[in-house]
């Protein structure tokens, strides 16, 4: 019997990773000078505790019935290959039995740990969030090489990202004892001072001051005290993107060659650094003479008029490819032929000459033919049903492509309030040759319904107030129980309720439903509205005195097509009964009732881009509310002043004029400009018989805790609730607004803006007193957060820079207020 011994040989000498080979076999027959060829009869693999042993014969390349020398380049290869997937932190295959030559061969290897948890020192815990959702890091992961550089590389890049530029990171790891072959990770940070730019100098620059070319930065910015509202901090990312805001600068100016020479970034010491930027300005060009190719829809003149480049102008590639592709006015080359339907159209500047400092350009334009829509689709809907969107939609299948008209589709969707209107989009899917275009509108939902929940002080005593409304309403599924989820909504109608309290003392109760869209077929509103409300004194019975006024309204609107479609009109006629008992107060009478019949027709225009952060267009409103005025039909020589007040007052009569301009402008980037001015007159059809309720209260937020007369009370900041009017209200009013508006962020869970504001406005008790010029000034700044469950909420720091005798304390000159639902922002 022959004697097997048990030895481990290598017989691979040219591997080239770490592995090794090992033999069972007959000594008197193995020889090690020569290679012998085997069949493999087998192949198994022993440590796969979580891979499929399949799946790694598979990787080694070792299939059984396949032939291998020993010693051989294929047993190198299976070995490399296993080592490449970065799975294992060792390799082994064993020859565990040879017979004949058939050879049985086992691939033992051990598996890389496993990530159990990880942690991190040196990052507060609330500064956590961001890093692990970066980092990703689940349980479970494999913990090679590549994780622990990836995860080290991304920690440090988001505190360098924040400029903590000289942050250091290590990763440790310790195994968890509760779990076989996994590990915990520490990230050890040490998180370094913010570095900031000590200056930014420039070399080579004659065309421009230094300080001109530093403000092409946007968020890089030197270590200035005057830099309160910018960021001094160096992050190499941001400094490399604006760097091309320089070379934007000079082809403005004509400097179409100009470059960047050469910049570098000098450490000073851990907190400091300067930056340094050659450039090469190059020649001042100017262009001659432009020429017109292809065109055959538009003649030359008129492309050139819309153009308008005349030769001797400084060369701007920026004012170019505006007038010729996207001018924000709508007035370039490319909207002339894209709002006729002609979508493959194509235009191509081309500077056919240079001469010296001149340029000549040749425009070759491909106007293709027209195309026609064929489909419209809408995506990203879940709650609003289709056709609310398609009935804002000005392109429908069968009319020639219009830019314009996607452009205010798009604008239409967003004043909805359904949907973000910062991730609205448009697809068009052009089909040339069959001169047809697929249009799709991606829409993202947001919460649209508000609710009203606040305390309020007024008349001495705290309000409370509960309001929601639903503003994405369904009436014709009110009876279908499936469609509450809560409530029935997708169709576009609006319903509101709301209630105010304060116990006995004050009640008020509020109703009103919106239908946008009455029949379906036009843009026809219908409005209904209910109200209630009483002030007492508490009591009940003989001592009771008390004010209750009921109400109700109805309104139709349309949208107008002359002058334009932007012109919106709004006719409503409502009805209020008053009923007073021993009400003692500013009003006429105190026992007895009255009936305020009114119609009210409003006038509007509104092209603002979007509801809540506006940056181009205007809004527009004249209103005037009047009642009949029946003291026309009582006899001219009627003697008002033996009359009893509830004989003159039993049907009030007034006739109310309004009007409201504001107008947004976009200055660089989202800094917007808001200009807003409003006038305001009550009048009197006979002056005898002013109107007990109908007055205007001008100071404070434009909130009130109440408000039972018909009484308007807008916003003056700076000023105390109602100063800047009359005890008994105003008849007249003026006031003006400029506010300088930035958003911090537009994320539709939470749209925030800053502002500076400068106001003023004032009011008086006869027209004849009225001045429209002498005004109560004031400025400041605050904050608008606008959250779709809560609609619009404002906080302002208001200075005043006059003194209102007997209603301003002079001790002080601020004020702070507080808004909810755009009080505030009102006229």
């Amino acid at each position: 019997m022959k004697k097997h011994l048990y030895i481990l040989i290598i017989l691979v000498l040219p591997l080239i990773l770490k592995g090794q080979f090992s033999v069972n076999s007959d000594l008197e027959n193995l020889s090690y000078s020569t290679p012998k060829e085997y069949e493999i009869a087998g192949v198994t693999v022993q440590g796969a505790d979580f891979f499929d042993s399949q799946a790694i014969i598979s990787l080694s390349g070792l299939t059984v019935g396949n032939t291998i020398k020993i010693p051989g380049e294929k047993i190198s290869r299976a070995i490399k290959s296993l080592w490449e997937q970065k799975l294992f932190s060792d390799v082994k295959i064993y020859a565990v039995k040879i017979d004949g030559n058939r050879i049985f061969l086992e691939i033992r290897i051990k598996e890389l740990p496993r990530l159990s948890k990880y942690r991190f020192t040196g990052v507060k815990k609330g500064k956590q969030k961001d890093l692990r959702e970066q980092l990703n890091l689940e349980r479970g992961k494999i913990v090679n090489e590549n994780l622990l550089v990836t995860t080290q590389n991304k920690v440090k890049s988001h505190f360098v990202a924040k400029g903590f530029l000289n942050t250091k990171v290590d990763i440790t790891q310790v195994p968890d004892t509760s779990t076989s072959n996994y590990v915990i990770l520490t990230i050890n940070v040490k998180v370094s001072k913010r570095t900031k730019i000590k200056d930014i100098n420039f070399y080579g620059v004659t065309a421009f001051k230094e300080s001109k070319l530093r403000r092409t930065f946007k968020d890089t910015k030197r270590k200035r005290w005057y830099n309160i509202f910018s960021s001094s901090k160096y992050i190499p990312n941001v400094y490399q993107k604006e760097k091309t805001n320089i070379i934007e600068k000079y082809n403005e100016k004509g400097y179409r060659d100009a470059k960047i020479e050469s910049d570098s970034v000098i450490d000073i010491n851990e907190k400091l650094v300067e930056i340094d930027i050659t450039i090469s300005e190059g020649n001042r060009y100017y262009f001659r003479n432009v020429k017109w190719l292809g065109n055959t829809i538009h003649s030359t003149d008129e492309l050139n008029r819309i153009l308008d480049i005349k030769s001797g102008d400084v060369y701007n590639k920026k004012i170019l490819d505006e007038r010729l592709f996207m001018n924000q006015n709508g007035r370039d080359v490319s909207s002339l032929y894209l709002d006729a339907g002609y979508l493959f159209f194509n235009i191509s500047p081309v500077e056919v000459k240079i001469e010296n400092d001149s340029i000549d350009l040749e425009m070759r334009i491909y106007e293709g033919k027209q195309a026609t829509i064929n489909n419209v689709t809408i995506v990203g809907n879940s709650k609003t049903n289709d056709h609310v969107i398609r009935r804002e939609i000005r392109t429908s299948p069968g009319q020639l492509f219009s830019r314009a008209d996607i452009i205010r589709t798009q604008r239409e969707l967003a004043q909805l309030g359904y949907f973000n209107p910062e991730t609205l989009g448009v697809n068009p899917k052009p089909d040339q040759e069959n001169g047809t275009v697929d249009i799709e509108y991606v829409v993202e939902e947001k919460p649209s319904d508000q609710i009203e929940l606040s305390g309020g002080w007024g008349g001495g005593r705290v309000i409370g107030t509960l309001g929601v409304s639903f503003n994405n309403f369904s009436a014709r599924n009110i009876l279908n129980g499936s469609a509450w989820r809560p409530l029935p909504a997708g169709d576009g109608q609006k319903l509101s309720l709301r209630a105010q309290t304060s116990g006995r003392q004050y009640q008020a109760y509020s109703f009103s439903f919106t239908e946008p869209w009455l029949g379906g077929r036009k843009p026809n509103s219908l409005s209904v509205s209910l109200s209630h409300q009483v002030q007492s004194n508490g009591l009940t019975g003989d001592t009771e005195q008390s004010i209750k006024i009921y109400g109700g309204a109805v309104g139709l609107g349309r949208r107008l097509k002359f002058p334009d479609d932007f012109f919106t009109l709004y006719n409503e006629l409502s009805y209020q009964y008053y009923v007073l008992n021993k009400y003692y107060s500013a009003f006429a009478f105190s026992d007895g009732y009255a009936n305020n019949i009114s119609f009210k027709t409003v006038l509007s225009r509104s092209s603002v881009d979007s509801p809540i952060y506006p940056r181009n267009g205007s809004q527009t409103t004249f209103t005037l509310q009047l009642t009949p005025p029946y003291s026309m039909f009582r006899p001219k020589d009627t003697d008002y002043s033996i009359m009893s007040a509830q004989e003159k007052y039993r049907f009030t009569e007034y006739h109310k004029w309004k009007f409201q301009t504001s107008w947004f402008s976009r200055l660089v980037g989202d800094l917007v400009l808001n200009t807003k001015a409003g006038f305001a007159y009550l009048g009197t059809y006979n002056p005898d018989l002013p109107s007990p309720f109908e007055r205007f209260y001008l100071g404070g937020d434009g909130l009130s805790g109440f408000s039972i007369d018909g009484r308007e009370i807008i916003a003056l900041r700076g000023f105390g609730s109602g100063d800047a009017s009359p005890s008994t209200g105003a008849t007249v009013i003026s006031k003006y607004t400029a506010e300088l508006r930035y958003p911090l962020t537009l994320n539709p869970t939470a749209t925030i803006y800053g502002l500076v504001f400068g106001e003023a406005g004032n009011s008086w008790a006869t027209f004849s007193k009225a001045n429209p010029f002498q005004v109560y000034k004031s400025a400041g700044f605050g904050v608008r957060i606008y959250m779709p469950f809560f609609g619009m909420l404002g906080l302002d720091w208001g200075y005043r820079f006059d003194q209102i005798p007997g209603k301003t304390d002079p001790n002080s000159n601020t004020e702070i207020h507080f808004s909810i639902g755009g009080s505030i922002n009102g006229w």
